[in-house]
């Protein structure tokens, strides 16, 4: 019977395996450090559509379609797709979903939510009701811009605190019996609010999150810092990751020495003008299928607590100056054990 751990986590007894995965991305992402990890670099931003959202969508169901192309399964074997975005009605997710015709709940955490993708989808299946569950998300440059910002063609200056938000989407099917790597447990997140206002800085509003999130699932799980190989948060870029070091360090937490960020590992800082690093739901989704999957699956990495993180603003919050609340979520990741089912003789 599986756990609640602590006060906010879940531990399965038999870890949920990840049967396959896909990351596709736009140009930008190919031009940096993961772009010969992923599974497709369209270099065309409108991916042959007629508008920024319509690409998005076209994102996400081609990284469905790879992940089951990978899985030698077909979009009828899936019971559930699990999948949110960054734009209002979830319509990048509801649209691409739309066209596989895959029973469908949408899922909005933000940037962080392939982490609720995840965490729910690995629910479904662990409770017997879905032997295939579909968790995906995606994100797109220009449409994040035009929806939370400013339209490109407006031609605002970005300071230097700003994110670049992700062009692509990444999908991960979920099972019982089959897969290289395996989520061991999560820990659902809380809102936390420490009164930013400013859209360009994404990093300061979603680091007491990640504070919080890492501490909580520390403590549920009963682990330190170094018990994992990796402690990677989502989308906090250069000046989150100092603040997420001083919030956790007022609680006698040190992740320093083996602390990773995914929007300082998507981009190339030096060669990518894109300011404190990237962000968007495709950010924590693509580094999650192009590079911490396959360190698991190789076993260079063992054991990895993966925090995707969300700024939980909307047009309407903005519009109206509220401050925007933050929320991460945490997913112990693990490579998967051999099946220890006997075989079958002959």
């Amino acid at each position: 019977m599986n756990q609640m751990k602590g006060a906010q986590s879940v531990y399965f007894n038999e870890p949920v395996k990840i049967l396959s995965h896909a990351g596709a991305g736009g140009k930008m992402e190919g031009d940096g450090p993961l772009g010969k990890h992923l599974d497709l670099i369209v270099e065309d931003p409108m991916f042959g559509r007629e508008n920024w959202e319509e690409s998005e969508s076209q994102f996400l169901k081609t990284a469905g379609e790879i992940a089951l192309r990978k899985a030698k399964k077909k979009k009828e074997d899936v019971r559930m797709a699990f999948a949110g975005d960054l734009l209002g009605q979830l319509i990048g997710s509801s649209f691409g979903i739309r066209q596989m015709d895959i029973p469908f709940y949408g899922v909005y955490g933000a940037c962080s939510s392939v982490g609720a993708a995840l965490s729910v989808g690995a629910m479904a299946v662990d409770g017997g009701y879905a032997d295939l569950a579909l968790s995906a998300c995606s994100s797109h440059f220009a449409s994040a811009e035009k929806e939370f910002r400013f339209p490109l063609g407006y031609g605002s200056q970005r300071p230097y605190s700003a994110t670049w938000t992700v062009t692509g989407a990444g999908a991960f099917l979920l099972n019982k019996e089959k897969g290289d790597t395996a989520i061991r447990g999560f820990t659902t997140g809380k809102i936390k609010d420490y009164g930013v206002q400013d859209p360009f800085n994404m990093g300061a509003s979603m680091a007491p999150a990640a504070a919080d999130t890492i501490y909580q699932a520390l403590e549920d799980f009963g682990k330190k810092p170094e018990d994992f190989d990796k402690i990677i948060t989502g989308d906090l870029g250069t000046v989150g990751q100092k603040l997420l070091f001083s919030l956790l360090g007022d609680n006698h937490v040190n992740i320093s020495g083996n602390h990773m960020d995914c929007g300082m590992e998507i981009y190339n800082e030096k060669k990518q003008d894109i300011h404190a690093g990237g962000s968007g739901c495709a950010c924590s989704a693509l580094v999650l299928s192009a590079m911490i999957l396959p360190k698991l699956a190789s076993g260079e990495w063992k054991n990895v607590l993966f925090v995707p993180t969300g700024a939980l603003l909307s047009q309407v919050s903005a519009n109206e100056g509220r401050t925007i609340p933050a929320i991460a979520h945490a997913l112990w990741l693990t490579k998967a054990e051999p099946d220890s089912q006997p075989q079958k003789k002959n």
